[in-house]
């Protein structure tokens, strides 16, 4: 019988080895800015074409090397991180098993410029599929250029895997701001496409958090300090009411590297707790400095996991430094032994005094509630003439279980003599209560209109018929590059819906006009509770971003409780939602209006 087991060759080993190495664009920029950082450099550029698809550059200032570690570098398990295995257990480079570079050219066209400071002239190494196609001296500035190109030029079938240009350049921007926080003593700098996206010098923890997610983290944070022997937890949190729907800024840094760590987000979230709901994130970014010794980050090929010896102290300490940062800046209440007024009132025998008179809500105006001219109203005079519930529809796929035998409501035109006027009226500035010949209906106000500006928004997108009103003044609002990206991708969806933005330069967007019905609404609000929903909600953007950028600006744009309607106001209301398609529950799948019947209020008077 023949011999089964043989050697790999080489370069089919470095292919396998790029499996795990690297797995997307994103990949190469993070071993590529991580060996520049480690190189001690004061200055990294980043050059990104396609997504990284086509290049990926990253140019620095560092030590640079000599013609010999130029070629070795691209050796498997080249590094000269580590010699022996105990040096294992006082790392605090980024890299040291030497396989970055090997498995970026096994699968990639890589061109390596370096010159040591000392030297005069440079080296040139050209690599392509693992083959040194060329090494030469050149002339070059001192520190180092690595150029990959043509990502994945070799193995098809991994290139299909990747995703479009938005999402790629997600992670990329990912890993950047990862290694750009990390260093805020390193100078960055991101070119995208021959655009400038980030240009940012030397600075504090603070002022590289502003710089790469715009001015207004700089009121939003809580600087967060706490030392021990064991451990010291640096950094900052965001205050509660900042917190978001998605997912956003939340970074762990142990020794300066980034990590993902749900026991310490546990640890952060509990210092939340009473702050913030559980639907919704704060924002964190903390710098964990512990001994090398007590750590172990060789456990992950991407070393984004490590293991504490000490896990729970740990936990503790990242815990107390969190819930003293909020207490310290009275963001966490505190105790008050001082009862309620109303518990004394209801304990003394004397009648409490009365409140003093509450300041009148403000009125609400008709045009609130997006009033859409562009198709022809439809006649819904009689709106008691509701839908029979036997097999409805909701939008967005979502499945709403209705009972088998749902009660109709009466219409008026069945009302025995003349009906008159519609009795209804509002109930604490939330529910609208109107009298059915059944009995009565109660509608949620703020759903209700989240359902007409829904179906409103579909016929936008779908007819580009959205009315828009100019502003006196173009107003100007700064994204971070991820949002940018993402207002960019949906645009056009925008514009149908009555936006009318441009790209005003770099990472700031210019509104000259806001949709008819949004005009008094806060621009860069409204934007940012739409990105929001859309980046919770990213998993089905691609097949359903019509009725994801619906929803979501029916919600940002829904009127909310406390609003006091009008008479008229509120007949418009109803006489809309019942011209809507599915009336009864919000795109969502929550109840609209709920029916009560006259025989269950009589059972409960025991008539």
């Amino acid at each position: 019988m023949a011999d089964l087991i043989r050697l790999l060759p080489d370069h089919v080993a470095n292919q396998i080895a790029a499996g795990e190495v690297v797995q997307r664009p994103a990949s190469v920029v993070k071993e590529l800015l991580e060996n520049s950082v480690d190189a001690g450099a004061s200055r990294i550029l980043l050059v990104i074409k396609d997504a990284g698809r086509t290049l990926v550059q990253v140019t620095d200032d560092g030590k640079g090397m000599s013609p010999i570690d130029a070629r070795a570098c691209f050796e498997r398990h080249a590094t000269s991180k580590i010699r022996e295995a105990d040096d294992l257990s006082s790392l605090r480079t980024k890299g040291f098993r030497g396989e970055a570079l090997a498995s970026i050219a096994a699968i990639a066209q890589v061109e390596l410029s370096t010159r040591e400071k000392d030297n005069e002239i440079g080296t040139r190494v050209l690599m392509e599929g693992s083959r040194v196609r060329a090494q030469e001296m050149v002339a070059t500035a001192a520190g180092s250029t690595v150029a990959v190109r043509n990502l994945f030029y070799n193995v098809p079938a991994r290139r299909q895997f990747l995703k479009s240009d938005g999402v790629e350049m997600k992670h990329v921007l990912d890993e950047f701001h990862r290694v750009a926080l990390a260093h805020p003593s390193i100078a960055f700098q991101l070119v995208n496409n021959d655009q400038e996206e980030y240009n940012m010098p030397v600075g504090n923890e603070r002022q590289r958090i502003v710089h790469l997610f715009g001015r207004k983290y700089d009121e939003r944070l809580v600087p967060v300090e706490e030392h021990t022997d064991f451990v010291s937890v640096t950094g900052f949190v965001g205050k509660p009411e900042f917190a978001k729907r998605s997912r956003g800024e939340q970074y762990f840094f142990v020794n300066d590297r980034f990590i993902r760590s749900n026991y310490l987000e546990h640890a952060v979230r509990k210092a939340y707790d009473e702050l913030v709901s559980r639907e919704n994130f704060p924002s964190w970014f903390l710098f964990i400095s512990i001994d090398p010794a007590e750590i172990d980050i060789n456990i992950h090929p991407t070393k984004t996991e490590i293991k504490f010896r000490d896990d729970r102290a740990v936990y503790a300490v990242v815990h107390a430094a969190v819930r003293r940062a909020l207490g310290r800046f009275n963001i966490v209440p505190s105790l008050d032994f001082e009862p309620e007024p109303a518990i004394l009132a209801a304990f003394s025998s004397e009648r409490p005094s009365a409140a003093p008179p509450r300041e009148p809500v403000p009125a609400w105006r008709p045009q609130d509630l997006g009033a859409f001219s562009a198709p022809p109203k439809p006649n819904v005079a009689g709106w008691q003439q509701l839908f029979h519930l036997e097999q409805p529809q909701v939008a967005v796929g979502i499945e709403v279980d209705v009972p088998e035998e749902v009660q109709r409501v009466i219409p008026w035109r069945e009302h025995e003599g003349t009906p008159g006027e519609r009795p209804v009226f509002q109930l604490h500035g939330t529910y609208i209560i109107a009298q059915l010949r059944s009995g009565f209906m109660v509608v949620d106000q703020q759903r209700a209109h989240e359902r007409i500006l829904f179906e409103r928004n579909m016929k936008l997108m779908e007819h580009g018929a959205g009315v828009s009103q100019a502003e006196l003044f173009p107003r100007h609002i700064e994204l971070s590059a991820a949002d940018l990206a993402l207002v960019q991708d949906v645009l056009p969806e925008l514009r149908s819906m009555g936006f009318d933005l441009e790209h005003f330069g770099g990472r700031t967007m210019q509104v000259n006009g806001m949709p008819a019905e949004a005009a008094d609404e806060d621009p860069t609000r409204l934007l940012e509770d739409l990105l929001e929903q859309l980046k919770h909600e990213r998993g089905t953007l691609r097949n359903e971003r019509h009725a994801l950028l619906a929803r979501g600006m029916a919600r940002s744009m829904a009127i909310r409780p406390g609003r006091v309607l009008t008479t008229e106001e509120m007949h418009d209301l109803i006489d809309r939602l019942f011209a809507c398609e599915m009336p009864y529950h919000t795109p969502g799948g929550k109840p609209t209006l709920i029916t009560y019947g006259l025989d269950d209020l009589n059972a409960r008077f025991e008539r």
